[in-house]
């Protein structure tokens, strides 16, 4: 195990579920996808029960180079419940294994820059006329075409040019990018639903199989609402407001006197008369100033004056307290220490501590959602790069000699072929 704080009290110790089955049982999907977007799509996937076949390289996925103490922590949580067969696509019998695959799935993820996976041989074209059923999803980060197209397409660039990172942050500082993998996030949880809506298509009885280009940017465009429509009415590009509101107020994080957060938001006019009747200023309730949601906006300093005030005469367990006596919409700012032992976090499962062989107890997220009939699971570890490749190789026809034989010419990476060195 390696080192680090002691392991915090409470999470659910919680077994894989090899036998569970999910409603998208039956459903293969073969995810060539590298990093983020790609891998929390087929995540979403396989949690509610699609065989997830990661076709990785020699190398392997390159999210099992992102790691915390030497541990690839994001490939052990967005690997999970997925198979690994190592091929090297650059040599030709490797083609050839992966093309046999290809009529058995229903689900083909590729990550590639646009027109890399024409050149490997894998057009769409040429995958539909083995598979006329298959749903590719083509994940990129300007889409299939456009003048953007063959730009590299990280998370970062698309959040900055987005428009996200223009509207957060404070207005007297610089745009701030996320502190984590925002847009491909958001692209992934897009394709998983966009994979599923053309499934449905291809499984009617005169359906067929579709391409679906998923950048990373419209789906993250779409998600900040309608800027482009406010700019248009109003002639004014969205401010950065700090942690306020620019639809509705109050609504900010406020420092108590402990020197700890919270976040309050007054998003109805009903709440907003109880924020102000909790912290004593029934006189605002009154008040012009305040007596509408308009109002508020307009003179959002003087409200988050004497908001800020009143909490800031108490200690934040004690404000929360207080606050939800009121029924109030009032939260703690909580870092990941505090939401482990969160009791609501515990309750739920949000998280829970599955089996390790390398950390003893590794914390995982719930499935996400939740189905009350046919609910998703986890059913196994991430796996090692390859680990795979005997059972799928099987399964196309080949024999332990020519699986040998494969693993010999480097036409087969990863885990078999350890073994192989291991025994010689």
């Amino acid at each position: 195990m390696t080192d680090g704080p002691p392991l915090l009290q409470g999470l659910h110790r919680r077994d894989y579920q090899p036998d569970a089955v999910g409603p998208l049982d039956g459903v293969r999907v073969l995810d060539m996808s590298r990093l983020f977007a790609g891998n929390v799509l087929t995540q979403i996937l396989g949690d509610f029960g699609a065989e997830v076949i990661k076709v990785e390289p020699p190398a392997g996925d390159t999210l099992r180079g992102w790691k915390t103490k030497g541990v690839s922590t994001h490939w052990k949580i967005y690997a999970r419940n997925k198979k690994s067969l190592g091929l090297d696509l650059r040599n030709p019998q490797a083609t050839d294994i992966f093309l046999k695959l290809v009529p058995s799935a229903a689900i083909l993820v590729e990550s590639f820059r646009p027109g890399v996976l024409e050149k490997m041989g894998f057009s769409p074209e040429v995958l539909h006329a083995i598979n006329p059923k298959l749903v590719i999803v083509r994940v990129s980060g300007w889409g299939q075409g456009g003048p953007y197209g063959q730009r590299p397409g990280f998370g970062t660039v698309i959040e900055g040019m987005s428009g996200f990172a223009a509207i957060n942050g404070f207005d007297d500082r610089e745009p701030v990018l996320p502190p984590m993998y925002l847009a491909d996030g958001v692209a992934g949880s897009y394709g998983a639903s966009a994979a599923l809506l053309a499934l449905r298509e291809a499984e009617r009885p005169d359906g067929r199989g579709q391409v679906i280009d998923l950048p990373l940017y419209d789906p993250l465009f779409a998600l900040l609402g309608p800027q482009a429509a406010n700019y248009r009415l109003s002639g004014q590009a969205r401010k950065r407001e700090g942690s306020r509101s620019s639809n509705s107020a109050p609504r900010n994080v406020y420092r108590c006197r402990d020197g700890k957060y919270v976040g309050l938001s007054g998003s109805t006019q009903t709440m907003a008369m109880r924020i102000l009747k909790a912290i004593g200023r029934q006189d605002m309730i009154s008040d012009p100033r305040f007596a509408t949601n308009a109002d508020r906006l307009a003179n959002v300093v003087e409200l988050d004056a004497a908001i800020g005030d009143f909490i800031g005469r108490h200690d934040q367990a004690e404000l929360v307290t207080l606050m939800e006596a009121a029924e109030v919409t009032v939260g703690p700012i909580y870092d990941i220490a505090q939401i482990m032992q969160d009791p609501h976090v515990i309750e739920r499962e949000i998280l829970a501590d599955y089996p390790d062989a390398e950390l003893d107890l590794l914390p995982m997220h719930h499935v996400v959602p939740r189905l009350s009939d046919t609910p998703g699971s986890i059913r196994a570890a991430a796996p090692a790069l390859g680990e795979h490749n005997a059972e799928l190789l099987a399964e196309l026809g080949l024999d332990e000699a020519q699986i040998a034989g494969l693993i010999a010419e480097g036409v087969v990476a990863g885990a078999a072929v350890a073994r192989a060195e291991d025994a010689a």
